[in-house]
């Protein structure tokens, strides 16, 4: 690494939270009145929509004509599959409910390329099991790939990543590790498939995230990465804000993000719930362009 500085990325936020503390706002209070909230947080300059939730029922127009009344771009569409693919979505043992899980996802897609994301991302929420003897492992595993290879091909001017997760709401995913996830990235065989790293996630796999942000980003895989801090008590994703918890090991994370100059955005997925959630957005803001900043230094004061 250089001792130039590295451009610092660009920030979104969690949507939904500015559902939160409405004592606070004014606005209205659904998906155009929440662009409109992060529209007032302080050096915020994306938002990320959750598909088909937040887009369902509005237009094209519609969105952009909210993002652009408050100078904000979209930076990445992600998948949320609803309760319907409980039983899985990729992994699915009936093929109708696979088929559809990937449309949802291609609909996405869809919705990434017309609102200018650069990203795909997609959480396989209910992508693994919950008992022993309950899956086939390697049935499980080739129609995760096979799925993700065809999300590939029908947008490869897009970035698709997968975000890995230990568990909840399945007591299993079926890549619950970044080294899993990794795995997978390589059967998939795509170049325009990678991961996008949440930091929880990471701690929730008992791993430490420099060395998972590492892992993916020496293969030039490291996509996206959403930030947020946490206790991790067994199965329970905190949502705190940034550095709240573990301040180095945040700071060690970003150190890498710069070792290996990563290309995306920087999403805070925290979930404010007695906090004012533009406040708190603006804290995560400052808190990861001071570590930026430190961070940089530490290859000219000898961390190597």
């Amino acid at each position: 690494m250089t001792n130039e500085p590295k451009k610092i990325p660009c920030f979104a936020s969690r949507l939904n939270s500015m559902g939160k503390r409405l004592d606070l706002w004014s606005g209205e209070n659904n998906v155009l009145g929440w662009i409109a909230r992060q529209g007032t947080i302080k050096g915020l300059k994306l938002v990320d929509f959750n598909s088909p939730q937040h887009l369902e029922g509005l237009t094209v127009k519609e969105v952009t004509s909210a993002l652009e009344n408050v100078s904000l771009r979209t930076g990445a569409v992600c998948t949320r599959f609803p309760a319907e693919f409980e039983g899985g979505a990729f992994t699915n043992p009936e093929p109708s409910k696979r088929r559809a899980a990937i449309n949802l996802v291609l609909n996405a897609g869809e919705w990434a390329k017309d609102l200018g994301a650069r990203e795909l991302v997609v959480w396989s929420a209910f992508d693994g099991y919950d008992y022993s003897l309950q899956a086939d492992y390697e049935v499980m595993w080739n129609h995760c790939t096979e799925a993700f290879r065809t999300v590939c091909d029908s947008f490869p001017d897009l970035k698709v990543s997968l975000e890995p997760k230990p568990t909840e709401p399945r007591r299993f995913f079926i890549h619950n590790t970044t080294g899993t996830a990794m795995l997978m990235v390589r059967d998939i065989d795509r170049e325009n498939m990678g991961l996008t790293l949440d930091f929880g996630h990471c701690l929730m796999a008992t791993e430490n995230p420099g060395q998972s942000a590492a892992l993916a980003g020496q293969e030039g895989r490291l996509f996206g990465v959403q930030l947020n801090d946490g206790f991790v008590k067994p199965g329970s994703e905190d949502g705190l804000a940034l550095g709240t918890v573990h301040p180095l090991m945040t700071l060690e994370f970003i150190y890498w993000l710069q070792r290996f100059d990563f290309q995306g955005h920087i999403y805070f997925d925290t979930f404010p719930k007695n906090e004012d959630p533009v406040r708190e957005a603006e804290y995560n803001i400052r808190r990861f362009c001071k570590w930026w900043k430190q961070a940089s230094s530490l290859d000219e004061k000898g961390i190597k």
